[in-house]
Formats: C-alpha cells, structure tokens, sequence
C-alpha cells in the first residue's frame, strides 16, 4: 500500500473536485428507501472538515446517522460526449446534526485522513474516483442471465459495481455468482465466482450498489488481483494528487480506442435522452425509482417501507392533479423501464385519471392506488434460476410460476408484518381477476368483485394489448378495444366504453403515422379523442435520421392524412418517445 502524505485531506481534495462539476449528492440510511438531498458548504482542504446543508421537514433526520457517521453519494451530471456519469460513495463520515430553523439542518461532517480505506478482512478498497473507469460482467444464472455494470471500487477482496436499478431484481443478498468479470479500459481483465454482501440503491436515480466478495479465485487470477488492485491505487493516487514516490498513470486505464468510441456513443445516446425528456417525466421515473428501491428493501433487507409506496402514491395522484395530460404524455417514457414496473404505473396513472374524473374526492382513490403500484411486485419476487427472466419469451413452465405472483406478493408482506389496508389489500388480491372466473389466482366471478376491480381489469387488460410482451406485437388502441368488447364476459362493458371515450383511438403517447410517412407521438387529442399536438421524431424516406419537431393539427397537412398508430420498435425509434 502507497503511504500518504498527510500535509493535506486527499479525500477532501477529491471531493472539492467532484463538487466544482454539475453534481448531485443524497446521504442514504438502510431505514429508509428515500435518499435525502444535500448540499457541501464550508469545506476546509487541510482538515478535511465540511458542513451539510439539508432540508427535511420530517423529524426523522436521525435515521441517516449510525453510531455518529454517515454515508452519502455524489453523482456528476455528464455534460459532454467524452465524460462518463460518475458516482462516487463516501462512506462512514464522522457527522453531527445541528438543527437551524425549521426543516434546515446543518451537519457537521470530518473526513477521514486516508484515501485508501482498510477493511475488517485487512484488505484495502480503492475507490475509483475522478473519471477511473471498468467494465464489470456479472453471471447470474450459469448459461442463462449476465447483467453489466461498472465497477466503483475494488480490494484484494472483492468490490461494488454500480448496475442499473432495473437490472438489480434477480439479485439478493448471499447470492453466488457463478462468474465475475471486470474488463479494464486496456483490455486486461480479471474472474472468479462471487458473492453478494449487500445491495443498495445508488445516486439520486436509476443505479443500484453491488457489494461482492470474490470466491473460488482460479490460481492463475490471484496474482493478477494483486497486480490490478495495486495499479487501480497508482491510477487513483494519481488522479487524487498525491505527490508519493511511484505514483503514476497506469496504462490499465488508458482505453484502447475502441473503447473510446463506445463511451462516445454511449455518453451522446445519454445526452440527446436528456435533451428531449418533458419535466413531469422527471417525476414518473422519481416513482419508477422508489418502487425499484422498495423492491430491495424487502428483498434484502427484511422491512416494508410503507412511507415509500405511500409517497409514490400521492406524487402520482399530484400529477394528475396537476396537468393529466402532460402525465398521460410522460407516462409512455417508462418504455425502457422493467416490464413489470412500466405496467404497474402506466395502469395507475391512469385508473387514478379515471378515479379522479369520476369523483375528484373518492376516499379510496389513495388505497387503490397503491395498490395498484404494488400488485405486480410478486413477479420479480419470483425470479430464479427456474425463471431467470421476465423479458424473454417464457416456456409454459415459466408462465404458471409466474402466475403465482400473487401468493408470493402476499406471502412476502406477511412474513415482514406489513398489513395492507382493505382497499389495498383488494386490488393486490384480485386485480387478475376476471368475471367469468378464468382469471387468476382464486378463479372468482363478477358478484365477487369490487367496481374498482372490475374499472382496473379493463385498463390492464387494454395496457397489456397495447404494450409488447414477450415478442409479440402490441395491438392498435383499436384492436385492443375491439378485442376487450369482444370478451364482455370478462369485462365490464360500460367501463370499456368510458375508456375508449376518455382517450379516444389515438390516445396520448402513442405513435400516429401520417401518410407523408412521418412518425409523430401524441401529445394532445381533442374531445372526440384525435391528436391535435404530436412531436414529429421521424421520416420514413430518411429512416437513419431523426427528427425533434412539435407541430399542432393546423399545421398536420405538412406531414400528410393520419393513418393509424404504429410500432415504435417497427421504425428503429427505441423505446423513448
């Protein structure tokens, strides 16, 4: 290990030069799914000493503080093509919470002296801060499922990968990995089996935390884990500043150019997401994000963080409230998003839509509701190296462990104490139920549901029809209509007709396709359900270019007669409008 001059903080260092970029920093507790936002003020370069401004007009400040430190991390903005989204975790600072007003905490926080941080096993974890950067591979099911991800830090005893939060829901704590890969920017590389020791999630969004130990090192990788570790020290030595004998670029970090370009592209598909993403989209990825870390906490942690899915809850009855359109609009940027959790709150914007326009005042409204967010939980609860997925195309086998999801959902929040509400409890039981008794899982009939049940069995069934499922291509809003009238046994025909007159053939978010063969999403529509504003993203004769035009219904003879809906994986647009 590299001896470091004391003559100043080098961890403070690190941290004034994260903080001189566009960043972000939440302090996180294993009591709470909600990260709280923090901002550095007053840091001292020698001392390492810096105070944390926060506001939180809750009184449960304390639960980010254990045994007199705290852990928070801090996310830099990627502002170009050649700067790779960086995260960086400090862990286990000294802190004390001094209260300056209502709701305006001040913490007073004291750097360790060491960059280098020693574990409890006498290993030392290198941080890869300032730009270091590896590629990690990680075999969760032999033969079956690898997830990628980026390595954060690592030690002669194992290390974090920072992984996206949808990716995370096969893991578990005390899981084996059968393989671990990490691939360094020059093409060197390192494997050995794998362990998970904990699980988090990572940043403000859309990034989960993996602790791993490594296991069964193969004897020809335990030298070269040694050799890795010590450059990964050189290099962050290096970027840190630190003026020691033998500190140095290492050429384990200098990208082959290949690589280069990969980051490239990767840092523009980044770029031109964030240049096109509405606000309020900001808000329903904020609610895909919590219902993600819900997922972990009950998974891993053995607690139902109630106050979590009852904040999702009331920011999705907000927005609503707030401008329904403009949600119903931002609702389709959740295509990317896990399958399960892009259902779960498509369908609860809009049965809150349809709640809410039915009766602004329901006293159920926030029951259902999360209920509704919950019910498909059970899936990735679900998953194991019996069904090691929930994207791919699923045997006959996989399709009935799935449809225990329910039991399983129901089973889990048991077994942590979690009573649900009646009106929760409802929907989770019986929102896969159908009137003719062929739903599932209990087979009940129409006199044994709720109206409610009976309302979100129509918007889930048209939300299924109209989204691609295991490769098979989703329906116009027309077919899927067509066909939810078609089956009046198993729902609700007057609930059928009220949705096709709230949104109409061309429903907000879909892709309409006009006869100049362009491909525009639908912003607006007018009382008889057609668009009347679409963001223009394409045109066919030109199908390697896109297009960022917003153009209303005065102006849609430009574009031609509009023909119908379209596919968006049909036209190479991805799953983002």
């Amino acid at each position: 290990m590299l001896t470091q001059d004391h003559t100043e903080n080098h961890p403070a260092q690190v941290l004034r030069s994260l903080l001189s970029k566009e960043h972000a920093i939440t302090i996180f507790s294993k009591k709470t799914t909600k990260p709280l936002s923090a901002e550095v003020i007053n840091l001292d370069l020698n001392t390492g000493h810096f105070d944390l401004s926060v506001n939180s007009y809750k009184s449960d400040i304390d639960d980010y503080i254990y045994q007199e430190h705290l852990s928070f991390d801090i996310e830099i903005e990627s502002n170009t093509q050649d700067d790779d989204t960086e995260i960086y975790n400090f862990d286990k600072v000294k802190a004390k919470v001094l209260k300056k007003d209502t709701g305006l905490y001040e913490i007073k926080c004291q750097l360790g002296d060491e960059l280098f941080i020693q574990e409890a096993r006498g290993a030392v974890r290198i941080p890869f801060i300032l730009g270091m950067n590896a590629y990690a591979n990680v075999e969760v099911y032999k033969d079956e499922l690898t997830l990628k991800g980026r390595l954060r830090n690592i030690s002669s005893g194992g290390c974090m990968i920072d992984i996206a939060l949808e990716d995370s829901l096969p893991l578990y704590v005390d899981q084996i990995l059968p393989s671990i890969t990490l691939e360094f920017p020059n093409g060197e590389y390192f494997y050995s089996q794998g362990s998970i020791r904990h699980m988090r999630p990572f940043g403000s969004e859309g990034h989960a935390a993996v602790g791993i130990q490594f296991i069964e090192i193969p004897r020809d990788m335990e030298t070269e884990l040694f050799r890795l570790v010590s450059e990964s020290e050189r290099e962050a030595a290096h970027r840190a500043g630190m003026n020691i004998r033998g500190v140095g670029p290492s050429p384990l970090f200098i990208p082959r150019k290949k690589e280069s370009s990969i980051l490239k592209n990767e840092q523009q598909a980044k770029a031109d997401e964030s240049t096109n993403m509405p606000p309020m989209v900001k808000g329903v990825r904020e609610i895909s994000r919590q219902l993600q870390a819900v997922l972990i906490f009950i998974k891993n942690w053995n607690t139902f963080p109630e106050e979590t899915l009852y904040d999702c809850t009331d920011s999705l009855i907000h927005l609503v409230r707030q401008d329904r359109k403009e949600l119903l609009y931002a609702l389709s940027f959740i295509r990317d998003q896990p399958g399960w959790i892009r259902h779960a709150i498509q369908i609860a914007g809009y049965f809150a839509d349809m709640l809410i326009a039915r009766n602004p005042h329901s006293p159920q409204l926030r029951e259902v509701i999360a209920g509704t967010l919950l019910h498909t939980m059970g899936k990735p609860l679900l998953m194991s190296e019996k069904l090691p997925s929930l994207k791919t195309n699923m045997t006959p086998q996989q399709k009935e462990i799935l449809r225990g999801h329910v039991d399983k959902l129901l089973e889990k929040i048991a077994e942590l104490g979690w009573q649900p509400s009646k009106g929760c409890l409802d929907i989770i039981q019986n929102a896969n139920e159908r009137l003719d008794g062929s739903g599932y899982p209990a087979g009940k009939t129409e006199d044994q549901l709720s109206e409610t049940v009976k309302q979100l069995s129509v918007i889930k069934i048209i939300n299924k029809l109209t989204n691609e499922r295991n490769s098979v291509a989703p329906r116009t809003p027309l077919d899927a209509y067509r066909w939810a009238h078609e089956n009046g046994d198993k729902y609700e025909r007057t609930v059928i007709i009220d949705y096709i007159q709230q949104y109409g053939l061309y429903p907000i978010g879909s892709l309409a396709k006009f006869s100049g063969g362009f491909l525009g999403w639908v912003m607006d529509i007018d009382n008889k359900g057609m668009p009347t504003k679409v963001h223009v993203v394409k045109n066919l004769a030109f199908i390697d270019a896109s297009i960022d035009t917003i153009i209303s219904s005065p102006d849609f003879m430009q574009i031609g007669k509009l023909e119908g809906t379209a596919n968006p994986n049909n036209y190479s647009i991805g799953h983002k409008p």
